[in-house]
């Protein structure tokens, strides 16, 4: 089904909840459709055929990647590049918890921020890191990742670039449950499940699941 009812959409998707009954349907359950961004966040365009020729003509690119269709799920800290305009976008969220577009520099497009939700070893004594946004990497055994740190991918090089550790005094976001959206510094961690955030020195609990943290 290519469509979901509007009054069941996620709480962080930052639209009307009156109007029409259906809105497309992201290709990323935890993403919101690229329609959706271009069409209600920016209103660069004004219906689903010129998000369609934009991407025919391959002016879009998440995370430097050709976009397809128009359904594709942004992820949070997904990049968008509008390429005749040259403008950069990174998906964030607002203190509120709503998806929000903030402009950046074309060279902060070639990287973004992903939780790493699990940590294998597969053949060849290779570790393998499953991000939140779907991807995944191959690393050395070395490599220092762990299970709920964050990675900095580059796009350019195809790589994890860099390890931001889940410790006390890292700086965090909360991108789920009731405090979505607010950041600040772990100021104690919980035997692994709950972290205290230190939010403009207003502390929230939080379960480690419903945060990621951040540069």
């Amino acid at each position: 089904m290519g469509h979901l009812k509007r009054q069941s959409v996620s709480k962080n998707w930052p639209i009307i909840r009156k109007g029409t009954a259906f809105v497309v349907k992201p290709t990323s359950k935890k993403g919101i459709p690229l329609l959706i961004v271009l069409r209600d966040l920016l209103k660069i365009a004004q219906t689903r055929e010129e998000v369609k020729t934009a991407i025919q003509k391959k002016y879009l690119l998440i995370n430097n990647r050709a976009v397809k269709d128009e359904k594709i799920g942004m992820a949070l800290f997904d990049t968008l590049s509008i390429l005749p305009s040259k403008i950069y976008y990174r998906l964030e969220l607002s203190e509120k918890g709503k998806f929000e577009l903030k402009k950046i520099k074309e060279e902060e497009s070639n990287k973004k921020i992903a939780k790493i939700i699990n940590k294998k070893i597969i053949s060849g004594k290779k570790i393998q890191l499953n991000l939140n946004d779907g991807g995944n990497f191959l690393v050395e055994p070395k490599f220092s990742c762990m299970t709920n740190d964050s990675a900095i991918i580059n796009f350019k090089d195809k790589k994890i670039e860099k390890c931001l550790p889940l410790k006390e005094k890292s700086n965090a976001i909360v991108f789920a449950g009731k405090h979505s959206g607010k950041i600040g510094q772990i100021e104690e961690i919980k035997e692994r499940k709950m972290a205290i955030i230190d939010c403009n020195k207003n502390k929230i609990n939080v379960l480690i699941k419903q945060l990621m943290v951040i540069e």
